[in-house]
């Protein structure tokens, strides 16, 4: 059984135990990760493609490490101009080994949309505006605040100024 995944942006033909490098991933040495990008998974004999990609397939694997690949020189040089360039470069990559390739029934992982906040009346905004601690607020919820008490000539004001004004 093999699969074709998608991984930090290159795809990869990846198979169970195999051990792969890959760019730089998040995440701890020993950590697992779940790609869920999967292409084409092929189990004996029976291959299915996802346009463009597999609803369900997942490809589960390990993180061996972190390292750097080789050095790749980069020269730049203009004939007779006397110019040259020599510079280098090491990719920073991880070594991930392939722990399971699941062909359906793995749950993807989406990406939680934060709650709407509803529009609370100004009247209750004034009364937690009063308790509010005012240290722990920025300088625009401090102007902000002072806007809605009345308080002339905030906007020239600082933050200990603000804070001062606010709580007299």
């Amino acid at each position: 059984m093999y699969a074709i995944v998608e991984i930090a942006g290159q795809q990869f033909k990846v198979a169970k135990d195999q051990k792969v490098y890959v760019h730089r991933l998040q995440g701890e040495e020993g950590s697992k990760v779940t790609f869920d990008n999967v292409l084409l998974v092929e189990d004996k004999g029976n291959v299915t493609i996802g346009a463009p990609a597999i609803e369900g397939a997942a490809v589960t694997a390990k993180i061996l490490g972190h390292l750097k690949g080789d050095k790749v020189i980069v020269f730049k040089k203009k004939r007779r101009k006397g110019y040259k360039k020599k510079n280098g470069h090491r990719q920073y990559l991880s070594e991930i080994q392939i722990e399971s390739i699941a062909a359906s029934g793995a749950k993807k992982t989406a990406k939680k949309a934060a709650p709407k906040k509803e529009a609370a009346p100004k009247a209750e905004v004034k009364e937690s505006a009063a308790t509010a601690d005012y240290s722990s607020m920025t300088v625009a919820e401090l102007k902000a605040a002072a806007k809605e008490a009345g308080i002339k000539g905030y906007t020239s004001l600082k933050k200990a100024e603000l804070i001062e004004a606010l709580t007299k």
